[in-house]
């Protein structure tokens, strides 16, 4: 079943937490936060993304949903800070 985001909604999956820097130094849990996901699909109002487009977003602003055991992201258009 597939999450269909009404108006100027996305729908995204969160971008998952880098474990290890660069240089190859291991995070433990007080890591900062990933505020990224990638968009799997968009309302019929937004007009600025596009699906499989990779996005930042508002700390807060996000819903967090879980459907079949995966977990996604809803986000309205005008809490998406930029495109990466």
């Amino acid at each position: 079943m597939a999450i269909k985001p009404l108006a100027d909604r996305v729908v995204a999956k969160k971008d998952a937490a880098v474990e290890q820097t660069a240089s190859g130094i291991l995070l433990g849990e007080a890591k900062e936060k990933q505020n990224t996901a990638v968009v799997e699909s968009i309302g019929p109002d937004v007009k600025n993304v596009k699906k499989g487009d990779r996005i930042l977003y508002r700390e807060y602003s996000a819903t967090e949903v879980k459907l079949d055991s995966k977990d996604y992201l809803i986000i309205k258009e005008e809490d998406i800070l930029a495109t990466l």
